[in-house]
């Protein structure tokens, strides 16, 4: 099963990071190459444990949907979405959040992901997915970085 960690230093203290990331309004805003929205669960605001938001996005020319549950949560340090329903046989991410330096924050993802469709399912992981996953979470982290660190003096 294919499995990253993509590392993200942020200049904001993790109790904003944290927010930010479980915020559905902001990781649409970061996907908009995808068009991803959320279109059932939690579709707005922020998301906290148990929460299941149902998720369209356009990815290699394909509409999907993708159900993901909120499934761990200790604020500010982590929390973990997971499937429920969609395109994979497994998608599981964890978000860490550790103190850094004055009022930073090292933000790391691990998320382990596989294809459904057996054999045909690993093909497209080491042709297509191993590359394009990674490349849309640092997309992603990079929004979030954005946005934490230009509002601070706006809070």
């Amino acid at each position: 099963m294919p499995s990253f960690e993509i590392v993200t230093h942020v200049m904001a203290p993790p109790e904003r990071v944290f927010d930010i990331s479980l915020n559905v309004d902001v990781h649409a805003a970061s996907m908009a190459g995808s068009s991803e929205e959320a279109i059932g669960g939690v579709t707005a605001g922020n998301l906290k444990m148990g929460d299941i938001v149902t998720w369209r996005a356009r990815h290699f020319g394909i509409r999907w949907r993708m159900t993901s549950m909120i499934s761990a949560y200790d604020q500010p340090g982590y929390f973990v979405d997971e499937q429920v329903s969609g395109p994979f046989k497994r998608w599981y991410h964890a978000h860490h959040f550790r103190p850094y330096g004055h009022d930073g924050t090292v933000m790391s993802d691990v998320i382990e992901f596989a294809a459904p469709l057996g054999p045909l399912g690993r093909i497209a992981e080491m042709l297509a997915l191993r590359h394009y996953m990674p490349k849309l979470i640092r997309v992603r982290n990079q929004y979030i970085k954005q946005v934490a660190e230009a509002n601070l003096t706006a809070d």
